[in-house]
């Protein structure tokens, strides 16, 4: 096993191992970019403020999200496509992280199942992440399959009612299963253990939507369907629907404005994730980590506050939390792990996650998560490139 000590290096791997296309699809952004690249470098930014002389012989990384014990505030993001990322994904992704102790949320638009799922993880509970498609009849079945299946909170995205442009998809012409163009079978052909696991899955498809739709039985009737079911007309009326139809939690993931964030307060829903969707959507949106604060001072004594975008270690962690966050999300640091070493790289990317959790924590004088606050920061300007996150 190659020696793994941070995320980048198991981004590295995966870049080696996974075929390009749907490299690109989890490592990109839309338009120019620049919003997927603040999301990390905004992180890099904040200062910390280190202690010393401090008793730190003892330290826990455990607390709750959602009510829910956590063994660090992380659960693992939504990600879409993952079961191409590596074969059977999803499933090992959700091992992974019922074996560490974090939760992990399962996309409208993965590859495996959500009953593949629950059945590979003997009922443990896990999270589902929601898309409000046109079809209300087939949003209802998936909010009831995913209650069937022990799913204990439900994470509603409101910021893909239409898709960014994301200009490496569209030169590779994206899709589940790939398609078998010149191109893209020569790249294939260079990822051999890729190939292997993809030849030994028939999960090759979208396992929510396929079966369960009508009339969609091909990747053409599927690309055709899918393509127009994305709902631009969805609203907090359509919330309101959902809150009453889902008895679990209820997570409303997108939100970028204050506005936006007091609404979803008065929704009723249980939490909120901080998220430009990975800067996928609008380009030019401020990163997650700059649109926290605000967020979480206005409504944070309302309603849970969660962020994702641009976590990348344990410190990005530590510097969300003393920014208001009650739990974070890893989409990217997890499929780069599933990439390169399936659901081993998937521990292992929690793994550097925690230790980097733990060790920072003790470096800023603080020995329990749940005690994170402004004080681990230094109160002062960043470097001049940039201009003040809090």
């Amino acid at each position: 096993m190659p020696l793994i000590t941070t995320i980048e290096d198991l981004r590295v791997l995966a870049k080696r191992r996974v075929p390009r296309m749907f490299y690109e699809y989890a490592d990109a952004g839309s338009w120019t970019e620049s919003t997927y690249r603040a999301n990390e470098a905004d992180f890099q930014r904040i200062l910390l403020r280190q202690r010393v002389a401090v008793d730190i012989g003892v330290r826990s990384t455990r607390t709750q999200m959602l009510g829910q014990d956590v063994a660090m505030p992380v659960a693992i993001a939504p990600t879409g496509l993952t079961g191409m990322q590596h074969a059977d994904g999803e499933i090992l992704a959700a091992r992974a992280a019922k074996a560490f102790g974090v939760p992990f949320t399962l996309s409208t638009v993965s590859i495996c199942s959500i009953e593949d799922v629950a059945e590979a993880t003997d009922g443990h509970p896990f999270w589902f992440q929601l898309y409000v498609m046109r079809d209300r009849a087939f949003v209802e079945r998936l909010i009831a399959r995913a209650h069937a299946a022990n799913c204990t909170a439900l994470v509603l995205t409101l910021d893909l009612t239409i898709s960014g442009q994301r200009h490496k998809d569209l030169r590779n012409g994206l899709s589940a299963p790939p398609r078998l163009t010149l191109p893209n079978l020569l790249n294939m052909a260079s990822k051999p253990r890729w190939c292997a696991g993809m030849l030994g899955t028939q999960r090759r498809s979208f396992g929510n939507i396929v079966g369960h739709v009508e009339g969609i039985e091909t990747m053409s009737s599927l690309a055709d369907w899918t393509a127009k079911q994305y709902d631009p007309t969805l609203n907090w009326k359509d919330v309101a629907w959902i809150r009453k139809l889902w008895p679990g939690k209820l997570i409303l993931k997108g939100i970028q404005d204050v506005e936006d964030a007091k609404l979803a307060a008065d929704s009723g829903a249980d939490a909120l994730i901080v998220s430009n969707h990975g800067g996928r959507q609008l380009d030019g949106a401020p990163s997650s980590i700059r649109a926290l604060p605000r967020i979480a001072e206005a409504v944070g004594h309302r309603i849970e506050v969660h962020m994702d975008g641009g976590i990348r270690s344990g410190q990005d962690v530590l510097k969300a939390m003393a920014l208001g966050a009650k739990g974070t999300y890893i989409g990217r640091a997890m499929l780069y792990g599933l990439g390169a070493m399936g659901e081993a790289g998937v521990t292992r990317a929690l793994q550097v996650i925690q230790k980097e959790l733990d060790l920072t924590m003790a470096f800023c004088g603080r020995t329990d998560v749940r005690d994170i606050d402004r004080g681990v920061l230094l109160d002062e300007p960043p470097p001049p490139a940039g201009f003040p996150i809090f």
